[in-house]
């Protein structure tokens, strides 16, 4: 825990009451904050002043003690900063933290680890790309494709309806995420069995991307490339297609060599045309299942104990469950839609909170302390 006010330590650790007769007992009092006095006295009167002499020194001692625990706890305070006086982007009126003195800890460990303890692990759609711009909302991996001209119109109105049926389900506040479960393996699934009977072309992905409105979250130049210069594993577990995924990040400039993409990738014929996709499906509610199958990759990365996780769903939290040796993470939540019916929830579950927010300057400002 970082401790402000050193001196309320000092202030309190030592009273000496000495009891100036020759002939009464000199005694010493030693007071620890919240806690009782502990008194040592000798039992009978000294026989000559010297005894006062040694109490005074011991009162020398202990202040120069003090001075030293609030030097330290100084430093400490240094590396710790406050959240309200030196980060000022915990002001902004999208951030909302349940337990800032957990917040302040967490984040004090994440800087005392440094980057040689550091890694990544986020969400993809919605979290670094962003939710809206100009009140308009922005596509997600599966939309890009479900809004690309490659797409019949009778195909872009049958995944419209799946969306319309499934995304209420998906962020539906009265139903646990047991409940919603089996709707995103359907949704995912008749989703995709569409794109395939489309039979799109995997070089036409790049112009798909381009001719899109999707939008990486402001800042992120910043994020990425500040994490590639310090190497810092980032662990991109994505419910959207990861082709699609790769496409944009590798367009923006920062799909760097530190960077991992775990996500639904397409599978395609000899030609380049989709005939399906690879492995098991990674849907929003699954992602708990799909950490532990990647304990191989966080093996590899067994000192970075210390992890910053950011999402935007309440599936998105048991993505570094593949982690073993978790010694501080602190976890970013983006809320993007229904607010006020979730806020509750996502305060209970992340430590950070961010409102409709279409940027990465919290990440940002952590990282900057740490890096």
């Amino acid at each position: 825990m970082c401790v402000t006010g050193p001196w309320v330590f000092a202030q309190g650790l030592v009273r000496l009451y000495l009891e100036t007769p020759s002939t009464a007992p000199c005694a010493a009092i030693l007071v620890f904050p919240e806690q009782e006095e502990f008194s040592f006295a000798p039992s009978a009167a000294p026989a000559n002043p010297s005894a006062c002499m040694q109490a005074l020194h011991l009162w020398t001692l202990l202040v120069i003690y003090a001075v030293a625990v609030g030097q330290n706890q100084g430093q400490k305070n240094q590396e710790c900063p406050k959240l309200s006086a030196q980060m000022p982007e915990f002001q902004k009126k999208t951030v909302q933290i349940k337990d800032p003195g957990r917040v302040e800890e967490i984040i004090c460990g994440l800087i005392k680890g440094g980057a040689a303890k550091l890694q990544i692990i986020t969400d993809f759609d919605m979290t670094l790309s962003r939710f809206s711009y100009n009140g308009k909302r922005c596509p997600t991996c599966h939309n890009i494709i479900d809004n690309c001209k490659l797409i019949t119109e009778e195909c872009r109105k049958k995944l419209l309806q799946l969306k319309e049926t499934y995304y209420a389900i998906e962020i539906d506040p009265d139903l646990t995420i047991e409940e919603k479960y089996p709707y995103m393996v359907e949704w995912y699934n008749k989703s995709h069995n569409l794109l395939v009977e489309q039979g799109l072309q995997k070089d036409k992905f790049a112009e798909i991307v381009r001719e899109s409105d999707v939008m990486l979250k402001e800042g992120y130049e910043n994020f990425f490339d500040k994490l590639h210069e310090h190497n810092i594993p980032v662990f991109i577990f994505s419910a959207g297609i990861g082709d699609i995924l790769e496409e944009v990040i590798h367009q923006a400039g920062v799909y760097h060599s530190n960077v991992k993409v775990v996500s639904n990738f397409m599978d395609f014929d000899d030609n380049g045309v989709l005939k399906g996709f690879k492995g098991e499906l990674i849907h929003v509610y699954n992602k708990h299942d799909g950490a532990l199958k990647n304990t191989e990759y966080f093996k590899q990365l067994k000192d970075n104990s210390n992890i910053i996780l950011l999402g935007d769903s309440q599936g998105d939290l048991t993505m570094a469950d593949g982690v073993a040796n978790v010694e501080h993470i602190l976890k970013i939540g983006y809320l993007n839609d229904k607010v006020e019916e979730l806020l509750e929830k996502y305060m209970d579950s992340y430590d950070i909170v961010l409102v409709k927010d279409e940027s990465l300057d919290v990440a940002n400002s952590i990282l900057q302390k740490i890096l």
